[in-house]
C-alpha cells in the first residue's frame, strides 16, 4: 500500500474542502433561486390546469387571440435546457428567446428587466439544477396572421420597454427599496393591477406615475386599485392588514379572489415576513390616484329590513337574499375571517365591474395556505341566473350598505359569460 506524502495529503484535503465549499455555494444559490421563483410566481403562468409544474400550456386570452405559456423546465428539446445564463437573462429582461423569437408581452419582461444580475443568476441555477425536465411541446398561439408575426414586437419594445435593473432610492430607506424592488420587478404586480394602453402596454412601470397600480382588467377580472384611494384602493388598509392578507389570503373583513388566490397560494405565503412587510411599506406609500376617492360614500347605510322590499329602484335585493345572504348576511357584513364583508369593500367599487360579475358567474375560492389548509369555496351561480339577474345582484351589492358604484349593464354580464366559455375551451 502506497502512503501519500504529507504535502500530497494536504493538497488532497484542500481540494476536497474546496469542492465541498463549491457545492455548498451552489446549493445556497439554488435555494435562493427557488425562493425567487416563488416570489415571481413563475409556476402560475407556466403550469396548465392539472399539468406538471413549469411545463407550460396555460391558455391566456388576449384582445387578438389566445396564447399558451411555454415549457420552462430544463428539458433540452422542448424546454430551456440548452439556454446559457445570458440567453436566460435575455428572455427574462428583453423578451427574446434563445432562437431569436420575440416573446409576447404577456410574459412580464418589462417588469423582469428590473431583476438584479445576482437574482437572475440564482433563478437560472434553480431552473437548471432543481426543476425536473419535462418533455412537453409548446402550443402555437391562436393569433391569426398577420397579427401573429413577431418582428413588430421589436418596435413594441423600443416604445414601451424600460431597460436597466432597479436602482435603489437611498432617500426612501432600505425597507421601502426592498418592497419597490419586489413589487415592480419579480412580483410584477403592475401586470394585473395597472391599466393597459392601446398597445396592450402597462401605462406605468413605477410609482412616479399615478396610474401605476391603479387597477387593471385582464381575462374578465378587474385587479383592484393598490394605491391610497379610500373607496376603491388600500387607503383604509394598514401595513399589518396587507402583510396578513399576503400571508394568509384574508383579513378579518376581506378575502382574496380570482387570480390573486393563486398568487397568495403559490407565491406570497412563502415569502419571509420581512419581505411581506417591505411590500406593505411600499404599497402604503403610494398616494391616491384620484382625490374624489378619498371622500366618504354618498349612500348612507340602509337598515337590513329594507332588503326585504324589492322596489323598482333595487330589483336585485330579493335575488341577493335568495342566493348570497346566507354567507354574506343581509347587512353585507359577512362573517369575520370566513365570508368576506361586502359593505365598503374596495374590490367591489371599481368603475370596472368585471370582478363582481365574474365572481357571481364563475364563483371563487380562498387560497389554501398554512393557516387555512382547506380553503373555502363560493359556488358559481351562472348556471342558474340569467344575465339580467346577475346584473341586478351586482348593482344591488355595489349600491347598498354605503357602497356607491356605477351601474352594471346586462351586456357586460353577457360578454364576460361568453369570454369565460371561450377561455375554458380546449386548445
Amino acid at each position: 500500500m502506497k502512503i501519500l506524502s504529507p504535502s500530497l495529503l494536504a493538497l488532497l484535503v484542500l481540494s476536497t474542502n474546496t469542492l465541498a465549499a463549491e457545492d455548498t455555494t451552489l446549493v445556497t444559490h439554488v435555494t435562493h433561486g427557488e425562493y425567487l421563483a416563488r416570489a415571481g410566481d413563475c409556476a402560475a403562468c407556466h403550469t396548465s390546469p392539472n399539468g406538471t409544474a413549469f411545463a407550460g400550456g396555460l391558455k391566456m386570452t388576449t384582445p387578438v387571440g389566445a396564447i399558451y405559456s411555454t415549457n420552462i423546465t430544463p428539458d433540452q428539446k422542448t424546454g430551456i435546457g440548452e439556454y446559457n445564463l445570458q440567453e436566460f437573462a435575455d428572455a427574462l429582461r428583453k423578451g427574446v428567446a434563445r432562437d431569436g423569437r420575440r416573446l409576447y408581452p404577456a410574459m412580464p419582461y418589462p417588469s423582469f428587466a428590473k431583476i438584479s444580475d445576482d437574482d437572475i443568476r440564482d433563478l437560472y441555477l434553480y431552473f437548471m439544477h432543481r426543476v425536473t425536465p419535462v418533455t412537453q411541446k409548446n402550443l402555437h398561439s391562436d393569433i391569426p396572421w398577420p397579427l401573429s408575426i413577431r418582428w413588430p414586437l421589436a418596435i413594441w419594445n423600443s416604445l414601451f420597454l424600460e431597460g436597466g435593473v432597479y436602482q435603489p432610492k437611498a432617500s426612501r430607506g432600505q425597507q421601502w427599496d426592498r418592497g419597490a424592488y419586489l413589487v415592480q420587478g419579480l412580483g410584477h404586480c403592475g401586470t394585473c393591477h395597472t391599466p393597459r394602453g392601446i398597445g396592450f402596454q402597462e401605462k406605468a412601470l413605477n410609482e412616479m406615475d399615478k396610474t401605476y397600480l391603479s387597477g387593471g382588467t385582464l381575462e374578465g377580472w378587474h385587479a383592484p386599485n393598490l394605491r391610497g384611494d379610500t373607496l376603491t384602493g388600500l387607503g383604509a388598509w394598514s401595513e399589518k392588514d396587507l402583510t396578513l392578507f399576503l400571508k394568509t389570503g384574508h383579513t378579518e373583513k376581506f378575502s382574496a379572489f380570482g387570480s390573486m388566490v393563486d398568487v397568495i397560494q403559490n407565491s406570497t405565503q412563502h415569502l419571509s415576513d420581512e419581505d411581506l412587510r417591505s411590500i406593505a411599506v411600499y404599497l402604503k406609500s403610494l398616494p391616491a390616484e384620484s382625490e374624489s376617492n378619498v371622500k366618504k360614500p354618498l349612500h348612507a347605510t340602509a337598515p337590513p329590513s329594507t332588503l326585504y322590499t324589492t322596489d323598482k329602484g333595487n330589483p336585485g335585493g330579493q335575488a341577493y337574499l335568495d342566493n348570497c345572504a346566507a354567507c354574506h348576511r343581509s347587512d353585507g357584513q359577512g362573517y369575520g375571517n370566513t365570508f368576506p364583508q361586502l359593505a365598503r369593500n374596495p374590490a367591489l367599487l371599481s368603475e370596472d365591474p368585471s370582478s363582481v360579475i365574474s365572481i357571481i358567474l364563475h364563483g371563487s375560492r380562498t387560497p389554501i395556505t398554512a393557516s387555512a389548509p382547506t380553503g373555502l369555496t363560493m359556488p358559481d351561480f351562472g348556471w342558474r341566473l340569467s344575465d339580467e339577474q346577475v346584473a341586478q345582484i351586482a348593482n344591488f351589492v355595489r349600491n347598498s350598505w354605503g357602497n356607491n358604484a356605477a351601474q352594471v349593464k346586462t351586456d357586460q354580464v353577457k360578454k364576460i359569460r361568453e369570454d369565460g366559455a371561450n377561455k375554458t375551451a380546449s386548445p
